[in-house]
């Protein structure tokens, strides 16, 4: 009995996990999608090294993808791309590192294309993406694929971003989607702080021979085979949102900040008084939407946040030269 207990369990669970619903695409309520031309970028990668893989990695004898190069990469998202072909690698880098700040941190740029008959769907090529310190060691975000692996999707088939989370190529050309160095924070051999290098591999799609998984091991499965030039995941940027050496760049660690209580219901406590000339703290969601702005007086702030749904929050503290402090706090 207890055996079949679990079984029923685990059958549930499994089964609430398949229908799990991410982001939706870009144009929709609810979408992570970052527009090219949002201002929240303040700089783009400036240079890009790219290994390309085959047009399709069953049948090498096809050769490798060739559309674009890697210069089409560098700088601000324009819809040209190069394409990296099945499990294809680009490294980029940039001109200051990036740092795991207010939101989300940076945004990777691909070329899908919306399904005219239904906006939800596009035509996506997705790309697993890691992030390096040292150029050496790098480490993946974690990806979910929940898109059906019984039926492989066509090589101009449609795709629900709404199943796809930390993939990139989730969304059409020239909206961005965007990573969170926080989800990596504590990992041994990375500084979240100082993130040099972006990499990004390209997912082969097949649901069958060589296949690709997601972090946990489920097949991933996007338009397959596209025997072309223009074959595998197409970048055609990285943009930057919160990157060390210029006027967002965070106070080091060392300063003294306490927030309190957090969790918290009603009021957070501010002390800034370890930052210089700390002046205002920032309330934000995780996306980096601002929902508050509050003086510090001495290095001081009581603010109330019983109106804010449950869930988790950002307040930055800023100082008068600009330099910012970020930590989470939790609603309940």
């Amino acid at each position: 009995m207890r055996f079949r207990y679990l079984a029923c369990v685990a059958g549930l669970l499994a089964c609430l996990g398949a229908q799990a619903q991410f982001a939706p695409q870009a144009g929709q309520a609810g979408s992570t999608a970052i527009s090219a031309t949002d201002s929240r970028f303040i700089d783009w990668a400036n240079h890009c090294i790219v290994n390309r893989g085959y047009m399709n990695i069953a049948e090498p004898t096809l050769g490798l993808a060739a559309a674009g190069d890697s210069s089409l990469a560098i700088g601000p998202a324009d819809d040209q791309s190069v394409s990296l072909g099945d499990s294809g690698i680009a490294v980029l880098s940039f001109a200051h590192p990036i740092y795991n700040g207010p939101g989300y941190d940076f945004a990777v740029f691909e070329n899908g294309f919306l399904n005219p008959a239904d906006p939800t769907q596009a035509f996506l090529e997705l790309g697993f993406v890691e992030v390096s310190s040292d150029g050496v060691n790098f480490f993946r975000f974690p990806a979910t694929s929940l898109t059906s692996d019984s039926v492989q999707v066509s090589t101009y088939g449609y795709m629900d971003a709404t199943k796809i989370n930390n993939l990139a190529g989730k969304y059409v050309a020239l909206y961005g989607t965007p990573f969170d160095l926080a989800e990596l924070a504590g990992v041994p051999g990375l500084d979240v702080d100082d993130v040099k290098y972006v990499r990004i591999v390209d997912v082969i799609g097949n649901i069958k021979g060589i296949v690709t998984a997601d972090s946990a091991g489920r097949v991933v499965n996007d338009p397959y085979p596209t025997p072309f030039a223009t074959c595998g995941f197409d970048l055609d940027a990285v943009g930057v949102i919160n990157e060390k050496g210029t006027s967002t760049e965070m106070v080091h660690a060392s300063a003294s900040v306490s927030i309190y209580p957090n969790p918290t219901h009603a009021s957070l406590f501010i002390d800034a008084t370890g930052v210089p000339d700390a002046s205002i703290v920032v309330i934000s969601d995780v996306a980096g939407m601002t929902l508050a702005n509050h003086p510090l007086n001495s290095g001081y702030a009581a603010i109330q946040v019983a109106d804010l749904n449950p869930g988790v929050y950002l307040a930055t503290i800023i100082n008068n030269q600009g330099i910012k402090w970020t930590a989470k706090f939790t609603k309940y």
